[in-house]
């Protein structure tokens, strides 16, 4: 039995875990603990994950393979027919759960709106990597995604922001009370504005920081980054942080986990120490893919 690697998972209240799958056998995760040691190998080939929806994992019908660089573990019938299904890709505008509408901070001057469903409560901003955030209204999904696009016309902030750079600055971030009084800046003013929808309900402003859960005291600043996985290629090192997508390990290597996804992943022999592909964090394009798992 194979067990693929999903990437890392976040869950509301905890820290980060590396998500395991094998077709049969449902979905697993690994809790990981700063000051671990991390160590281990891909195996075989890069497959497709198929297409998880609500909890549940269909198997991708082919078990393609899918490109080693690609920051999406899917071939393109799985990742269509991910996207048929999508409120990203408004193709689920009857919807009808409620949802949120938040402002996340990454670092000084990246901040981004974006909605989430309520029941995932804060997953989405630890998925994301979001360092403090607060919410901004909850309601039905088109006033959430109307209001969306209004605060992004009027504050100028976008709804992406490439994790090149937010990985980029999470080691040269200012102290709490500064992370906390821009977000709260900007909360005001995206409360002043008029035309938000009626049916969207203002929340007051609560500031929230992920920094303790992240990792990011002392953690050293990115230096390089993995660019992809090889049959046999090994990743070693200690954890110090993870934040989104990325483990932080403590030499200053990053390594996004959506390149590990699709993988079957062994401990290397002893002794072995990182040889997969790299490149320099400060000159690494954002070329994993889109946000997956928005909602």
């Amino acid at each position: 039995m194979t067990w693929r690697c999903t990437g890392i998972r976040w869950s509301s209240g905890g820290g980060p875990a590396v998500g395991w799958w094998a077709e049969g056998r449902g979905e697993r995760t690994s809790p990981l603990a700063y000051g671990q040691l991390l160590a281990f190998a891909a195996q075989g080939e890069r497959r497709c994950l198929g297409v998880r929806r609500a909890g549940k994992r269909t198997p991708c019908p082919t078990a393609a393979a899918v490109p080693v660089r690609s920051g999406n573990a899917q071939c393109a019938a799985c990742a269509r027919l991910d996207r048929s299904f999508s409120v990203a890709a408004d193709t689920r505008a009857a919807d009808p759960r409620t949802y949120r509408v938040y402002l996340a901070w990454f670092g000084p001057g990246l901040v981004k709106v974006g909605i989430t469903a309520e029941e995932r409560g804060p997953v989405r901003l630890l998925e994301q990597g979001a360092v403090a955030w607060a919410w901004l209204g909850r309601g039905p999904l088109m006033a959430a995604r109307r209001t969306e696009e209004l605060l992004r016309a009027a504050l100028g902030v976008p709804d992406r922001i490439p994790y090149a750079r937010k990985r980029a600055v999470r080691a040269l971030l200012p102290a709490a009370a500064e992370r906390a009084r821009e977000v709260a800046e900007l909360h005001a003013r995206a409360a002043a504005l008029p035309d938000r929808p009626e049916s969207l309900e203002a929340l007051a402003c609560e500031v929230a920081d992920h920094a303790s859960v992240f990792g990011l005291d002392g953690l050293p600043a990115p230096a390089r980054v993995v660019t992809a996985m090889a049959p046999g290629a090994v990743v070693a090192g200690r954890l110090a942080g993870a934040a989104g997508p990325d483990l932080h390990l403590a030499d200053g290597l990053v390594v996004d986990t959506r390149l590990l996804a699709g993988w079957e992943l062994v401990a290397p022999d002893a002794g072995r120490t990182t040889d997969a592909p790299t490149a320099p964090a400060a000159a690494l394009p954002d070329t994993a893919g889109g946000q997956d798992g928005l909602f």
